[in-house]
């Protein structure tokens, strides 16, 4: 699959709502909406490049003047065993902000459901509902511990009894691993790490807790 440049077509300034940053290995955001939903994508691991703002679609209102459209950002993945995901055009927006401009916006997304069309692409509108989830509660309690470094010898030991237990939750499963709660305190982020790489499973829409249900999801 070919990527897009990874710059945006336009300069990222500051927002209308005040809030600007960047997002490490992501780029720019201009609301903490954006920012929200960045985050979201860089906890993803089936994303191949994430681009903001990556191109100008061209089109003609229906009063016949000729207007142009950014979109937020182009999402691209990772192929699978069984297929190749298509890539997604897609706008931030706030509900209250979309309900407020429907009538300017629904043109232009329009014009760009047309343009992925041509393309074989999707494109999307996420707001708050799509984005402000327990999922995202989920990603920035989980991301600290994702890059952690956990001993291959460790995983192999929490993988190997987790696979011996018909059902488990972090709390069940330190029990089975560790006598002590000290030792239990020390293995408890190893767990998070697991659970942030996808080794072990965990339904990440629902609230995480010490109680949610888990499982192996790759061989010892």
């Amino acid at each position: 699959m070919k990527l897009l440049p990874q710059a945006p077509v336009r300069d990222i300034g500051i927002a209308t709502r005040g809030v600007t940053g960047t997002v490490p290995s992501f780029g720019k955001y201009e609301s903490s909406l954006e920012r929200d939903f960045m985050e979201l994508l860089r906890f993803d691991n089936s994303v191949e490049q994430f681009t903001p703002q990556p191109l100008t679609i061209e089109f003609v209102d229906q009063s016949g003047k000729s207007r142009t459209y950014t979109p937020d950002g182009l999402i691209q993945f990772k192929p699978t065993i069984d297929e190749q995901p298509l890539p997604v055009l897609f706008e931030i927006k706030y509900r209250a902000d979309f309900r407020k401009d429907w009538k300017a916006l629904l043109p232009k997304f329009r014009a760009a459901k047309d343009f992925c069309f041509g393309r074989g692409w999707r494109f999307e509108v996420f707001t708050e509902r799509e984005i402000r989830t327990p999922y995202l509660d989920n990603v920035k309690f989980l991301w600290p511990y994702k890059n952690r470094f956990v001993s291959p010898e460790i995983q192999t030991q929490v993988l190997e009894t987790l696979w011996d237990l018909d059902e488990a939750d972090p709390d069940f499963l330190l029990c089975a691993l560790c006598k002590t709660p000290s030792n239990r305190a020390m293995l408890i982020p190893a767990i998070w790490h697991m659970i942030a790489t996808g080794s072990i499973g965990c339904d990440l829409n629902a609230p995480l807790t010490m109680r949610s249900p888990i499982w192996a999801e790759q061989d010892c």
